[in-house]
């Protein structure tokens, strides 16, 4: 009765069927997988409760789906679909996001194939190597503190054309006119400006010196926004 219980309603006698023994030991081992990833990821990173949870399960969902798979072909090309579909379910995610998810769905992968170990020693050694990276800093930009984005709000009768050139070029390196806007029913002008300032903590005399040009109206200057989204 046991037996017939874990046995497919479509099963043939060339089919093989995996034992509850084996069902259950690939199940644990993706389970402390996805643990051990879960807590690589929160290290160091910002987080939410809901995508660690969701990482912690993802190598067990996967490694099932393998296993039911099981050589055929036609289930094969159907779950693939399915996790096609899953990308436009979702929102955009990090690069970091991307690549642990592909992480957690590879372990899961070798874990549904049988091979334990070898899921094991990949999910430890990337993992490892992921934190290496992440405690060295590894591909962070040195002049991030430098790269500013400014915003400045003028009356409507002042040329914005040259007034400000003067005050960036001394404190910036670089620096350029990104947007113009209206706001205020039309009152004002909001100017967006990238800035690559020359010396860090120098905001402050900047804006002094900009507010004495533009009538004291409104300033932010904020850390220049990257493609969030981007790989």
């Amino acid at each position: 009765m046991l037996d017939s219980l874990f046995r497919g309603m479509f099963d043939t006698d060339m089919t093989q069927v995996i034992s509850v023994q084996d069902f259950l030991l690939c199940l644990i081992c993706s389970l402390g997988i996805g643990l051990l990833l879960a807590f690589m990821y929160m290290y160091w990173t910002r987080y939410t409760k809901s995508f660690v949870v969701t990482l912690a399960l993802l190598p067990a969902v996967v490694c099932v789906v393998i296993m039911m798979v099981n050589g055929n072909v036609g289930t094969g090309v159907a779950v693939a679909g399915a996790f096609s579909l899953v990308r436009f379910r979702s929102v955009p995610g990090t690069a970091k996001e991307i690549g642990i998810l592909f992480l957690a769905m590879g372990a899961g992968l070798i874990t549904g194939m049988g091979y334990l170990g070898y899921a094991l020693l990949f999910s430890i050694i990337v993992s490892g190597v992921s934190m290496l990276y992440t405690h060295l800093d590894f591909g962070a930009k040195k002049r991030d503190a430098l790269y500013k984005t400014l915003n400045i709000t003028i009356p409507e009768n002042l040329d914005y054309s040259d007034v400000f050139e003067p005050l960036l070029a001394a404190y910036t390196s670089s620096y350029e006119l990104v947007q113009v806007k209206t706001t205020n029913m039309g009152s004002l002008f909001r100017l967006t400006y990238n800035l690559t300032l020359q010396k860090e903590h120098t905001e402050k005399e900047l804006m002094d010196k900009l507010r004495c040009r533009n009538g004291n109206l409104e300033i932010t200057i904020s850390k220049q926004e990257t493609t969030v989204y981007g790989l």
